[in-house]
């Protein structure tokens, strides 16, 4: 299709003035059939010789790290061609030269080239044209072997040509010299894990733009390197934070070695005036402690205050050990002492009064009514058991007029008490004596004085409590103090008879005509209202009286001037009798 035309590579060549032997190709003859010297084909002209430039901040790799080509000794030439100075004809039908080959990849394996290999002696191969003057062949004769250069290969040794057999003596072209030209520049080892996409397996394949891609998978390493430099940095800056917290932890701790347990913060609110906080917070400042002191025998009470000129109620058996010459000496809750003096004493009715004077700021408790009281009241008791001042207990009221007696170590009898007593659970101990129990209102509704102990007597032991307290209503103490700080002594209420204690049977009987004492006092209350030697006294008002210790009691609970029933068993026949209570002062 292109008669007529004439071709590049059969074009004459000519020199610069014209002339010029048409049968003389333009370059010399390539046997090798390489582009573009070969026969016509789909390739391009090829690009400029780069040689890859390594990457700016690395290093280039030495020498010694590539792995070095197995040295081998270049075949020469075959004899056999056409004559000296000649061009060996060209078969009828045949291309001019052999086909070209493709070039291969240029990450693939590369045939390891010479820097410079010499030619061995011979004449050239067939159909090839006379060498050049400037690259002559070596001398006949057996040449030193020449050890390859290697390309940057993994493998070392000498690789085959594409398309030959291994082994086989790898073509060359002669250069000037007598030195074999490299096919193309000698390259760096490849970058490891950096691969070209466009790259196959072969030596003869040049990559111009290996070297950007190369340049930036770098480029991307060090991105990577970077990352992973922050990283370290942001994991080191964690890891001494929370190992300095934990050597603080330990320093302070003593690393688990030293325990510390959960605590709740101080408290300093106020507390519900009705607890029992409540209640001790407002009783306690006017509660006292008394140490007595005789010629014989000491003793421990408690007392508290009734005004701010000094008195102090208390028992009568607390104050009775100083007697006439003795000392008692009072300790405040604030810790402050005084010395005190009897006002006056009683010991019916187990109670007496005591004056501190030159002390000030005196807090007095407020005083209850014990007819108020009912059973089941919640109840508080302060006082000095075995002399631990402000000790402080809770209970509730047992019962009600519990008859009871305490005292009694003289032989006459003079140092019984008869007490109408409230009942109580709380804990009353020996040295709780004189000590006031008050109501949830922190009023004074009972003053403690006798415990039924272990053993079975009540007041005068030294046992402890079993749930069994007794108290003096605060309404007869009231009035048994008030007499005292007044007149300095008590006035107790009577009816003018004398009972018969041995007495078996159910209520007080009279003692009978012809018994110890006067039966019935001429002209007092008893005789006024009608009553007889030998009566029995069933019940005073609504109340029964089972005892003459309860008649007593019944009585004493009393003011004197009262005006009473009282229910008399005479014959076997009951009658009612009125009858107004007289008076006695104790001696």
């Amino acid at each position: 299709m292109d008669e007529g035309k004439g071709h590049w590579w059969s074009r004459t060549r000519r020199d610069d003035d014209g002339s010029g032997d048409p049968s003389v190709p333009q370059h010399d003859p390539d046997p090798y059939s390489t582009p573009p010297y070969g026969r016509p084909g789909p390739w391009a002209p090829a690009p400029p010789v780069r040689h890859p430039a390594a990457p700016a901040g690395r290093e280039p790799i030495p020498d010694a790290e590539i792995h070095a080509a197995e040295p081998h000794t270049v075949e020469p030439f075959a004899t056999a061609g056409p004559p000296s100075g000649g061009t060996a004809p060209r078969p009828a039908g045949t291309p001019p030269y052999p086909a070209a080959q493709p070039y291969p990849p240029a990450d693939g394996p590369r045939h390891p080239a010479a820097d410079a290999r010499p030619l061995a002696a011979g004449p050239a191969p067939a159909g090839a044209p006379p060498y050049p003057a400037d690259r002559q062949p070596l001398p006949a004769g057996p040449q030193p072997p020449v050890t390859a250069q290697p390309y940057a290969t993994e493998g070392a040794g000498p690789q085959p040509y594409p398309g030959g057999p291994v082994g086989a003596p790898q073509p060359q072209h002669p250069g000037a010299g007598g030195v074999l030209p490299q096919p193309y520049p000698a390259a760096r080892p490849p970058v490891l894990g950096v691969t070209s996409p466009y790259a196959a397996q072969g030596p003869w394949q040049y990559d111009p733009w290996a070297v950007e891609r190369r340049e930036e998978a770098g480029a991307g390493k060090g991105v990577a390197r970077r990352k992973v430099v922050v990283g370290a940095l942001v994991v080191a800056l964690v890891a001494g934070g929370v190992g300095g917290g934990l050597g603080a932890w330990l320093e302070r701790d003593g690393g688990g070695r030293h325990v510390t347990l959960p605590q709740a913060p101080v408290d300093r609110s106020e507390r519900d005036p009705g607890s029992v906080a409540g209640i001790a917070a407002r009783a306690l400042p006017g509660v006292v402690t008394l140490h007595v002191r005789g010629s014989s025998e000491r003793g421990t009470g408690t007392g508290f205050v009734l005004d701010k000129r000094g008195h102090i109620l208390t028992n009568n058996h607390v104050v009775e050990p100083a007697g006439g010459s003795g000392e008692i000496v009072v300790t405040f809750n604030g810790g402050q002492t005084a010395k005190a003096t009897v006002v006056g004493r009683d010991s019916g009715y187990d109670l007496a009064v005591v004056k501190v004077s030159g002390v000030s700021g005196l807090t007095p408790l407020a005083l209850g009514n014990s007819d108020s009281v009912h059973v089941g009241d919640s109840v508080v008791a302060i006082g000095a058991p075995f002399d631990l001042a402000g000790t402080v207990t809770t209970g509730i009221i047992s019962a009600k007029e519990r008859p009871i007696t305490a005292g009694g170590k003289k032989q006459d009898g003079s140092d019984v008490s008869y007490v109408d007593a409230l009942q109580t659970d709380a804990p009353i101990n020996p040295g709780n004596s004189g000590g006031p129990l008050v109501d949830s209102r922190a009023r004074v509704i009972g003053i403690n004085s006798a415990i039924r102990s272990a053993g079975g007597s009540e007041a005068g032991g030294q046992g402890g409590s079993i749930g069994l307290g007794f108290a003096i209503p605060i309404n007869q103490a009231k009035r048994v103090a008030e007499e005292l700080i007044n007149t300095g002594r008590a006035a107790h209420p009577v009816i003018g008879v004398s009972l018969d204690m041995a007495y078996q049977g159910d209520g007080a009987r009279v003692n009978p005509k012809g018994g110890s004492g006067t039966p019935v006092t001429r002209g007092g209350p008893a005789d006024k209202a009608g009553i007889e030697p030998g009566d029995v006294i069933k019940k005073v008002d609504s109340s029964a009286v089972h005892s003459g210790q309860e008649l007593i009691v019944k009585i004493r609970s009393h003011r004197p001037g009262d005006r009473l029933t009282l229910t008399v068993e005479r014959g076997g026949k009951e009658r009612t009798l009125p009858l107004t209570l007289g008076s006695a002062s104790a001696g």
